[in-house]
């Protein structure tokens, strides 16, 4: 089995070529609008989600054509987030992934219709391959990430984050907010690379769901750990922006020594949902680790 450090490269390799062949072209009219598409997608971010979805996919002895698409649909959803928090009307940044956000490079217009259309591509890639052998199966992968996406998953977590500027949240209520606006898409990422494959069970499915809860809380955990410890290059985002804007986090809240000791307790607590898998999880695991360990 190659390192993680080589299979995570290749990973992000291939779905940085998936996503520029799904992307449409920028000399295809309306030529402004899908230049600005591919400029917000493509040369940047970790691909986080794609390389949950490509692990789970390996688990579940997926093809790895059918996890190309649903890696590429959980990547823009997540894009088409960043693209409309970062307009003025949200968070109004004007840096993302070391390079000015969306709005800033093109308009605020052409940016909104950038997420829109990201997130109509998104599930067009979901309906028009054959993903599953059952079809009824890809009608549920098609509403787990509907689900994920909206006002039950990450845009009523923005929406509940927008309502809390100025306020001191409890810690259930922060978990609340970050179990929609982050863990919501990280736990679909987990569980449609899964479902791209036909060897496990719902019992096991509950499994990967516990762990991407898991990975996903500590993710936003240590985003705000980060957020307040590290810099602007670093980050590739504009860094201090939470403290800046009142917002309530996790190191607000905690303080970093018990933020990070809380990151460090949901890792394990998702590696111990793996522990029937053996080294069919291995990635997953290696996934968990990074996300915990990163400093960007």
């Amino acid at each position: 089995m190659p390192d993680f450090q080589k299979w995570a490269s290749a990973h992000q390799l291939r779905i940085e070529a998936v996503l520029k062949q799904l992307l449409p072209q920028a000399d295809l009219a309306p030529q402004r609008l899908h230049a600005a598409m591919r400029y917000a997608v493509l040369d940047g971010g970790k691909r986080v989600r794609p390389l949950l979805a490509f692990a789970s996919g390996e688990l579940a002895g997926a093809e790895l054509s059918r996890v190309d698409y649903t890696a590429a649909a959980v990547e823009m959803i997540h894009v088409y987030s960043l693209v409309h928090d970062d307009m003025p009307c949200m968070d109004d940044d004007v840096l993302r992934r070391g390079k000015p956000t969306c709005h800033v490079e093109y308009d605020e217009a052409t940016a909104l219709l950038v997420g829109d259309s990201l997130q109509s591509l998104a599930f067009q890639l979901l309906s028009e391959q054959a993903l599953s052998d059952n079809p009824s199966s890809q009608l549920q992968m098609i509403k787990l990430l509907a689900v994920a996406s909206g006002s039950r998953g990450m845009a009523g977590g923005q929406a509940f984050d927008l309502a809390s500027i100025g306020k001191q949240l409890s810690l259930p209520e922060l978990e609340f907010m970050h179990i929609h606006k982050t863990g919501a898409l990280i736990r679909a990422s987990v569980l449609l690379g899964a479902q791209c494959g036909n060897s496990l069970d719902a019992a096991q499915l509950g499994k990967l769901d516990h762990f991407g809860k898991c990975v996903g809380l500590a993710f936003q955990v240590v985003d705000d750990v980060l957020d307040a410890e590290a810099d602007t290059i670093t980050l590739g985002k504009t860094a201090g922006k939470d403290a800046d804007h009142n917002k309530p986090t996790y190191v607000s809240l905690l303080g970093v020594t018990q933020a990070k000791k809380m990151a460090a307790e949901l890792h394990e607590e998702g590696l111990s949902s793996l522990s029937e898998f053996g080294m069919q999880a291995q990635r997953l695991r290696e996934l968990a680790d990074f996300i915990v360990i990163r400093k960007y």
